[in-house]
């Protein structure tokens, strides 16, 4: 079983700063993808590119072979797929949920065994690269769940991103998620005091990230986030809301397993002050916001 684009109907449900563009990609790979998102708009401007649009959990459900969710966390997730009327209760036996969200391994373990129940095969699949790498499908994309599984939907896998690799069981897509949202966070912490640190010095600001960026600290962060900080412009790719989520998730995960992690407990603590100063709506980038307010700044 492979599924292919000629042979594969797919539901996504959530079409937000993610997964509408990943949608997309799906329809350009050849895919007959039908969509369901609580802002009606969204899923009307999908059916003029070309897709579909369903009016309700059920309905995107019901007809297809296959379905991506890409919601904000845990409880949207449990919502959508575990709850009366979600995902399971109208997905066919032998259907496949992909969950591509940023969730607890917990949570993606409570989905697993709820499917298996019902003859339905699952797959955790976060996604690191941010909104560029949605649009382009370059997104690196970490799976957990079976084997035979995981080699069926590799085609689905190859429209939306680039870097695509099993990790384990069942939570595991989830647990490297984590990782990945702690080593990004504490990578524009330090790139958002290198920044205050060289502007407070007068140094040429664009001068310094460029030759910064060509060395030992050269990062994607510093490569995706260049730009916009040099603007002030934090549009959100992905926003200090979610982070705040996801590094509440990478602490928990890592005190139940006994994993030190100093660095990103302070990270954890700056994303969550800047939330609560207002910006939790900006682009994680905004932590050089929350530096210039600690060297004295306004922040602007």
């Amino acid at each position: 079983m492979s599924y292919t684009p000629d042979t594969t109907r797919i539901g996504f449900i959530g079409l937000g700063i993610m997964g509408a563009p990943m949608a997309r990609n799906l329809l350009k790979a050849g895919y007959d993808v039908t969509a369901y998102n609580r802002d009606s708009s969204k899923t009307e401007a999908f059916v003029k590119e070309g897709g579909k649009a369903a009016g309700s959990i059920a309905e995107v459900a019901a007809g297809v072979d296959v379905v991506i969710t890409m919601v904000p966390a845990s409880p949207q997730v449990e919502e959508v797929v575990l709850h009366e009327g979600g995902v399971l209760d109208h997905l066919r036996e032998g259907g496949l949920v992909i969950d591509m969200s940023s969730i607890t391994p917990q949570t993606s373990q409570e989905v697993a065994n709820a499917a298996k129940e019902k003859g339905i095969s699952v797959l955790d699949a976060p996604v690191s690269g941010g909104e560029a790498g949605a649009i382009e499908g370059a997104l690196s994309i970490m799976v957990g769940g079976e084997q035979d599984t995981f080699e069926a939907a590799k085609p689905v896998f190859e429209a939306l991103g680039k870097t695509i690799v099993l990790c384990g069981p069942h939570g595991s897509g989830q647990t490297v998620k984590a990782a990945n949202q702690l080593i990004v966070a504490v990578n524009i912490e330090a790139v958002a005091e290198a920044v205050v640190f060289l502007e407070k010095s007068g140094v040429d600001l664009t001068a310094a990230l460029d030759v910064l960026n060509g060395g030992l600290a050269g990062s994607t962060v510093l490569t995706r986030k260049k730009a916009g900080i040099l603007a002030g412009n934090y549009k959100p790719g992905f926003k200090i809301d979610l982070h705040h989520k996801d590094m509440g998730i990478v602490t928990d995960a890592a005190r139940a397993v006994g994993a030190a992690v100093p660095a990103g407990a302070l990270v954890a603590q700056l994303v969550a002050a800047l939330r609560q100063q207002g910006d939790g709506q900006l682009d994680h980038s905004a932590l050089v916001r929350g530096v210039k307010r600690l060297s004295g700044e306004s922040g602007n």
